[in-house]
């Protein structure tokens, strides 16, 4: 059965409460320059490779942040990965599970997960 739906997630977005404290935290954590344009007073979109994430703080409410990961981000070294986020002072929830991946919180409560591929 054929569907004009495709296969493919086009962009994540996360509720934050502070379109410009969340640009320049998710810009730190992901090593960009957090000098792109915040559009409409309240989304920002995080140049990625692959499905997007789109930062939004008009949908922003305390009950409508992610309490489980909606997806996770890639990484080549787990280990690397945990460490550089411990250094940067990120809220993590878990140690390294499985030898595969760790869960952590960004400044608004979002849970979050990195995962080796």
């Amino acid at each position: 059965m054929d569907s004009p739906i495709l296969k493919q997630i086009g962009t994540v977005f996360i509720p934050v409460s502070d379109i410009e404290k969340a640009r320049d935290w998710y810009c730190d954590i992901l090593g960009l320059h957090a000098d792109g344009e915040i559009l409409f007073g309240h989304l920002y979109v995080i140049p990625m490779k692959g499905t997007g994430i789109v930062l939004d703080s008009k949908i922003y409410a305390k009950d409508k942040i992610f309490k489980t990961p909606a997806f996770h981000l890639n990484t080549n070294n787990i280990g690397e990965a945990f460490q550089y986020m411990r250094n940067k002072g990120v809220h993590l929830l878990t140690e390294i599970e499985h030898h595969h991946y760790f869960n952590f919180k960004d400044p608004d409560g979002n849970i979050l997960m990195i995962s080796e591929c």
